[in-house]
């Protein structure tokens, strides 16, 4: 072939990376004492190993130490023995310390990128250019944020000893998106990495003895479930961080509930790549291969689901099918390589299965015509067309390189369909108007959304999803507050209400009907089961009585609160007005509520006074701060900015608990109000009229109906079925620790955010049960990516 017919083939010649020194590495090191304990080197306590090989040929890499419960106990108490030296450091002192891991990885950044290739099979292309080096910007990045620890994020500690258990698509990155933020807060770590992808994790165990950190800091033991297991039951880890399937996270939830462990969860998605028929496709074709074909597929956020405006859907796909057609599948070392081998055979014939189920249902899934290599977990892309919405390929994490597509007529249906998944990690926006794209953005259930992009990241900006992708943020301001805990007031354990009626003595006078209602969808409603609660005085004598909710009163209340639009799309000052209302009604009839204290409670007159008019300053509070606790404008070293926006988090139910009950009432209510929230709230099970009593309030104060509903009954029984209840965001409860930790067990089903006191009251009347916590429990941060610029 001469010049001129290779200058028209235009093809490719082999341009392989150099792996001599990830090899002499591998032959270099005994992995059979490759778990890194309190900075050292050692062998699994049973002496067991797993093998981990190559995806590119199915070739064994190295026979890796299988940690066990021991290993971890030994892990553990490396990490606790280090924690107080470490927390006691100077931000300074840390700082240095994340520096220098940065710069070390910087020196042998070929060599990670080199292995990473090798263990994980992404083409080097992706590791040597993307993920490798923002791993090193992680740590570098939160060098600057150890040091300033106290003045950006006052009154929060580092929460102690950190579990980490990351993923085998991103090993490295993952590995640095835990331990760098865990560090700069203080904290120490015990880190499992993936068993398919163990090796950079070690060579990073290797950076840490270089770069200095302390023994004990920093533990990373390899395994399988045994040592995930241990890590999540572990008594002695006070924080748990997880990537990985929505289907192990539920798991997780569940085994650390009544814990008290902190936990974060970065999961599955499904996420769309929205076409509107302004874009430029030559543009969007481009971006569609990184969204969904990036590391073969196996991306948590990969856009795998094109929503496609249906006049330009044929033109589009044409160009999507003759760019397919030009990626070129083979070796991860050649750098001419777009699509690598699938990690493993388990999750080849994963992909295979999912594709066959998505054809029998309908679809018609088309590949390019070429060879794939004849050794190695390699699969072809994959573009399904003619898939419904219920089809297994639009609802399942395929996690692999398959695109289903599906078209939409007008912006709204796009949205709809965006939004018909239980995932909502992220999403892509395409269109050369910026207004459409900016409306849309708000609008869809993901954490973040990029216009006229794909995958962009940056330890400067947060990332995380809603609903089963998991709670909590990676990165960013609002990542450094996984790793760190404020110090609430915390009251007395709570005692579990006895569920047999207590006798009460009737009140002197003539018997009337004196039974409140529910409140739900502005209205005041009789239960379903027609049933009432007797409340006794502080003298045990008949107050009157309250109606006894039930499963169907929290659905009505539910179903009212979701039906409420009026109040999340209200703007963050209109808010703040109805809010002022709420707290000048209040006011108004300050000597009532201070005379129903002082009846139900037994407070003499001062303390009842003083507990109204806190509760009313407690109302302007969060009134005024309706319109100021807002989002971020964050600059990536990208052309491009980061509006980190704050979301309400959906439906949130409160269960309010029994010491100082308005205050405690209103302290939980009104900052999920403030924020957007609609409010399920079950008021004090002993003091419930308190809150039956704030009806008349709420109806002249112009909050609109559904915005707070109020189900008064049983605190476990009513607890209990919020949780369960998959069409609640949220749940905020401060009850008997038998009560939390049963709700939170039960949240697993949408994966709702839990935040509970685990058995403990807090001292409402304190300044840090008016502080930002509760603000930040009420919101969500969605990272919406703009780029700028031709």
């Amino acid at each position: 072939m001469n010049i001129l017919e290779r200058y028209h083939a235009m093809e490719y010649g082999p341009a392989p990376e150099a792996r001599n020194e990830a090899d002499a590495w591998l032959a270099g090191r005994d992995f059979s004492k490759a778990l890194f304990i309190g900075g050292d080197w050692k062998a699994a306590g049973g002496g067991k190993t797993f093998d981990t090989s190559e995806p590119s040929s199915g070739k064994l890499l190295a026979k890796v130490s299988d940690a066990n419960a021991a290993d971890i106990d030994a892990a553990v108490a490396a990490a606790a023995k280090a924690l107080p030296k470490w927390s006691a450091s100077s931000g300074y002192q840390r700082a240095k310390v994340l520096y220098a891991i940065g710069r070390a990885m910087q020196r042998h950044q070929r060599l990670f990128a080199v292995l990473e290739t090798i263990d994980n099979g992404k083409p080097i292309r992706e590791s040597r250019d993307i993920d490798v080096p923002l791993a090193i910007r992680h740590f570098i990045h939160h060098a600057g944020w150890a040091q300033a620890l106290d003045r950006d994020f006052p009154g929060q500690k580092g929460v102690g000893v950190v579990g980490q258990i990351i993923p085998w698509n991103f090993p490295m990155l993952m590995l640095a998106w835990k331990i760098a933020p865990a560090l700069a807060a203080g904290c120490t770590v015990v880190l499992k990495p993936a068993e398919f992808t163990p090796l950079t994790a070690i060579l990073f165990a290797e950076i840490c003895e270089r770069a200095g950190v302390p023994k004990g800091v920093v533990n990373i033991v390899q395994g399988g479930p045994e040592a995930g297991a241990a890590i999540v039951n572990h008594p002695g880890i006070q924080k748990i961080a997880f990537t990985g399937s929505s289907e192990v996270g539920k798991i997780i939830r569940k085994a650390t509930a009544g814990s008290g462990k902190k936990l974060s969860l970065e999961l599955g998605g499904k996420s769309a790549f929205i076409v509107f028929e302004d874009a430029d496709l030559d543009s969007a074709v481009e971006g569609l291969v990184d969204g969904i074909w990036f590391n073969q597929g196996q991306v948590c956020c990969a856009g795998s689901r094109l929503l496609v405006q249906e006049g330009i859907a044929d033109a589009l796909i044409a160009k999507v099918k003759t760019r397919m057609s030009r990626l070129r599948v083979g070796s991860p070392l050649d750098k001419n390589t777009d699509i690598g081998p699938l990690v493993d055979l388990t999750q080849l014939d994963r992909v295979k299965g999912l594709i066959a189920e998505g054809a029998r249902q309908g679809a018609v899934c088309w590949q390019p015509d070429a060879t794939l290599p004849s050794s190695g977990y390699y699969h072809l892309p994959t573009l399904a067309t003619g898939v419904s919405p219920a089809n297994i390929l639009a609802q399942e994490e395929v996690f692999g390189p398959v695109l289903a597509t599906m078209t939409f007529r007008n912006t709204e249906e796009a949205i709809e369909l965006a939004n018909n998944t239980r995932y909502g990690l992220a999403a892509s926006v395409w269109s050369e108007n910026v207004n459409l794209a900016l409306h849309v953005a708000p609008q869809l259930k993901a954490g973040v959304v990029w216009v006229n992009g794909t995958n962009m990241f940056d330890a400067a900006c947060g990332f995380g999803g809603y609903r089963e992708s998991g709670f909590g943020r990676e990165g960013g301001r609002e990542g450094m507050f996984e790793y760190l805990a404020a110090k609430l007031p915390l009251g007395p354990v709570i005692k579990q209400a006895t569920s047999s009626a207590q006798p009460v003595e009737q009140a002197d006078g003539v018997a009337i009907d004196r039974t409140a209602k529910l409140f739900i969808g502005g209205k005041q409603v009789r239960p379903d089961g027609n049933y009432s609660l007797a409340v006794a005085t502080a003298k045990g004598k008949l107050a009157g009585e309250v109606g006894l909710g039930s499963r169907k009163d929290i659905r009505d209340a539910v179903s009212a609160a979701r039906a409420c639009k009026s109040w999340p799309e209200a703007t963050a000052y209109n808010r703040s007005q109805v809010l002022y209302y709420l707290a000048e009604n209040l006011s108004g009839r300050a000597e009532e509520f201070a005379a129903r204290l002082t009846e139900l409670t037994g407070a003499n007159a001062k303390a009842a006074r003083d507990e109204v008019e806190l509760s009313i300053e407690r109302l302007f509070l969060y009134a005024g701060l309706a319109d100021k606790f807002e989002g971020r404008v964050h600059q990536p070293p990208a052309r491009a900015v980061t509006l980190a926006l704050h979301e309400p988090v959906g439906v949130v139910g409160i269960v309010a608990p029994d010491n100082q009950p308005l205050l405690g009432f209103i302290s939980l209510v009104a900052p999920a109000l403030a924020m957007g929230n609609t409010v399920v709230a079950v008021p004090s099970e002993r003091y419930p009229l308190l809150a039956t009593d704030l009806y008349q309030v709420i109806e002249y104060s112009d909050v609109p109906a559904g915005a707070i509903n109020i189900v008064t009954g049983r605190t476990a029984e009513l607890a209990g079925v919020l949780a369960k209840h998959d069409d609640v965001d949220g749940l905020w409860l401060f009850a008997d620790a038998d009560t939390c930790a049963k709700a939170e067990a039960e949240s697993i089903g949408n994966l709702k955010r839990v935040w509970s006191g685990n058995g403990r009251s807090l001292d409402w009347a304190s300044e840090e049960a008016a502080s930002d916590v509760f603000l930040r429990r009420a919101i969500e941060v969605k990272n919406v990516w703009v780029p700028y610029g031709d």
